[in-house]
């Protein structure tokens, strides 16, 4: 099979992470739908972040199985993951 339409046909699943623009705390989810799931928060539409709008994107991560971009969520909420996303975005904690 063709690489491209193999790729064209999997479904992806994204792991993000947020920073209020508000306050400067960070919100990670998982979505399969990244723009429509930014506008949500954005919009006001999820109650978590409801309070804390407006938001950047400043992460996020592609993966094609579910249970791989959840597990990847749940890493990114503990302490070695936070530690991680401070490492990987050196430049952008920078400016």
């Amino acid at each position: 099979m063709d690489p491209v339409t193999t790729t064209s046909m999997m479904r992806l699943y994204y792991v993000y992470v947020l920073e209020s623009i508000k306050d400067g705390k960070r919100y990670v989810g998982f979505t399969n739908d990244l723009k429509k799931r930014l506008s949500a928060h954005q919009k006001g539409e999820v109650s978590s972040t409801a309070h804390r709008k407006p938001f950047r994107l400043i992460y996020f991560e592609g993966c094609t199985n579910i249970m791989d971009t959840k597990r990847r969520e749940h890493y990114l909420k503990t302490t070695g993951g936070r530690r991680f996303l401070v490492k990987r975005l050196q430049e952008y904690y920078r400016n």
